[in-house]
């Protein structure tokens, strides 16, 4: 059975990355949960997916500069009045679920990887035991390579796109993507033009595909003999898998 992953908490059923949409999915019978994190100059780990406030908050600025404790002065846009969460607020919410838990390592606006936060991570799922649920994921070779140093054990995901295949190419970053993780992600654009040569390099059962949302699109990718799709709907993708 294909695996449901509702992305950034299921985001077009809920404010992304929010404790009502979190709260929400787990009561679900989806298979897991993705959701973005970033690293403040204070050191607190933040549940977001962009590195700036403006798109999804009502403040501006980067997320990084955000003082200890400021976060709650922040409003998500389209909440009753939620704030920025940390890492391991959104870990407790589904600490006595079955989801998996997939954490995707954020770089700040250059691109630049945050120095020391995949080890912070990997910290926050040990206390919380929640090692075995969850999965370190990535755009970025570098943040991956620093995941299997300072991580040893946990999954990891790399996630990857057209932009994926610019910087890297498509036989070389995908065979340099499976060295240093366990599942692939694939933009489904890309995945669905390049199915035969991507499907030669990469195993189906450590291939997923993001993000399909509409129900003709869920039902053509949960018919494919893949992980995993992530899923902005995952409403609508546990109808289409019934």
């Amino acid at each position: 059975m294909v695996h449901i992953i509702g992305h950034r908490g299921g985001r077009n059923l809920w404010p992304e990355n929010s404790l009502s949409g979190f709260r929400k999915l787990a009561q679900m019978p989806v298979d897991g949960v993705e959701f973005d994190v970033h690293l403040t100059r204070a050191g607190e780990m933040l549940v977001i997916h962009d590195p700036t406030l403006e798109r999804t908050t009502d403040a501006q600025g980067p997320v990084a500069d955000l003082n200890p404790g400021k976060r709650r002065e922040v409003r998500l846009k389209e909440s009753d009045g939620e704030t920025i969460l940390t890492l391991e607020e959104v870990l407790t919410v589904f600490k006595y679920t079955a989801l998996e838990l997939h954490i995707e390592l954020k770089t700040q606006a250059d691109g630049t990887p945050y120095e020391g936060l995949a080890a912070k991570a990997f910290a926050a799922v040990n206390r919380l035991d929640l090692r075995q649920r969850s999965i370190l994921t990535s755009f970025h070779p570098e943040v991956l390579a620093d995941i299997r140093k300072v991580a040893p054990g946990i999954r990891t995901l790399s996630s990857f796109d057209t932009k994926s295949v610019e910087r890297l190419g498509l036989a070389s970053g995908l065979s340099l993507m499976l060295q240093r993780s366990d599942i692939i992600a694939v933009e489904k654009s890309l995945l669905q033009a390049k199915w035969d040569e991507i499907t030669q390099l990469v195993p189906l059962d450590r291939l997923g595909a993001w993000v399909p949302n509409e129900i003709s699109d869920l039902e053509y990718w949960l018919a494919k003999p893949i992980r995993q799709i992530t899923t902005d709907r995952p409403d609508l993708a546990l109808r289409a898998r019934r």
